[in-house]
């Protein structure tokens, strides 16, 4: 029987070679990998809503700052147990520092922010000042 004819994919190059970059540039650095967690933010009841991806990570490695009107959110995982014998073929699991920052509303008292986490989301709920309210802007024609 002839050899098989087999579909060629640019794409899976592609993949591939960003994964060797990416391994690259890990091995030159300090080892450490900066990751940055999915966030989502709504306005719900009169409080803004922060809720961030973060499995994995225990509540006193997250440090949660206000300073200028800028919310931070930011800590170091480590992986710290050791696994002899295992040979790994690839690793995703995240370690390393991560930070997000998101610019608050004016009048914002950061003394009323509180954040919870559970099942691997942090939910930081940030109350909006009174003054904060919703409001329809109609659109006119200049015509």
């Amino acid at each position: 029987m002839a050899g098989a004819l087999t579909r060629w994919d640019p794409f899976a190059e592609i993949a591939d070679l960003r994964g060797r970059f990416d391994r690259m540039l890990d091995e030159t650095g300090s080892g450490r990998r900066a990751w940055m967690p999915a966030i989502d933010l709504v306005r719900d009841d009169g409080n803004l809503v922060l809720k961030a991806d973060m499995p994995g990570i225990k509540p006193e490695e997250v440090k949660i700052e206000v300073e200028d009107g800028v919310l931070t959110v930011s800590g170091e995982h480590d992986e710290s147990t050791e696994e002899k014998g295992d040979n790994y073929l690839r690793r995703e699991r995240r370690f390393g520092s991560f930070s997000r920052s998101v610019v608050l509303p004016a009048g914002v008292d950061a003394g009323d922010i509180q954040a919870t986490t559970h099942d691997g989301v942090l939910e930081v709920k940030i109350p909006l000042p009174q003054g904060s309210k919703k409001a329809t802007i109609e659109v006119k024609s200049s015509e």
